[in-house]
């Protein structure tokens, strides 16, 4: 469990704010990831806060930028860049955990904030609301044109979420429904046929009918 950086208390889950002396806390970075500020201010925007995002540096290898918020400590990732920073803090990972992935989303589960759309830091457009993963139980808020906005935790979530093998669980759920998609049909041929053939087994009937009236009429 998460404590206070200031006075060590014990932290909710996914909740950066103390409850005991109401300071807010780095969840994801701090004691986590090495970084450095390379501009106190960009020009995107702080979704909650409404104020200027900080672009940190983070040392992995290449030149890996991110925005941060100074005040509340939530993330804006560019496309492709909470994959990456995902990829580079959890490796090897063989197994999946079904069990251990389901407590963790439980525990983190955070019914009590409710359901809130907030703008992108780029183009100030309400962002859509998506969980990572399918079932990574992670609710980011993404925008499909300059990236996914993270609040402070939900990185430290996502990455119990993949050491427990929930990424390999999202993998394996998308190649079954694949296969599903690609399995043909069953086939009516054995309906096709069984009309052919009544069809063709009433023909001589039909046939002789019209023999007999024929013979009728000119007999």
């Amino acid at each position: 469990m998460a404590t206070c950086n200031t006075c060590s208390a014990p932290l909710l889950a996914n909740v950066n704010r103390c409850q005991y002396c109401n300071t807010h806390n780095d969840l994801d970075l701090q004691g986590k990831h090495k970084y450095s500020v390379t501009a106190k201010e960009s020009e995107r925007i702080c979704p909650h806060c409404d104020t200027p995002l900080q672009t940190i540096k983070l040392q992995m290898q290449g030149n890996f930028q991110i925005e941060r918020c100074k005040t509340c400590f939530g993330l804006f990732f560019d496309p492709g860049e909470i994959e990456t920073l995902l990829e580079h803090s959890v490796k090897n990972v063989t197994d999946i955990n079904l069990k251990l992935i389901k407590n963790i989303n439980k525990a983190r589960y955070q019914g009590h904030r409710g359901v809130k759309y907030v703008k992108c830091p780029c183009c100030r457009i309400l962002m859509n609301r998506l969980n990572f993963g399918h079932r990574s139980g992670v609710i980011l808020d993404r925008c499909s044109k300059h990236g996914i906005w993270v609040d402070s935790g939900e990185i430290t979530h996502l990455m119990e979420w993949k050491k427990a093998g929930g990424e390999l669980l999202n993998a394996q759920n998308q190649e079954q429904a694949k296969q599903k998609i690609k399995m043909p049909r069953p086939s009516n041929s054995y309906h096709e046929e069984s009309n052919f053939l009544t069809t063709s087994m009433a023909e001589p009937d039909l046939i002789k009918d019209i023999s007999s009236l024929i013979f009728r009429l000119f007999s």
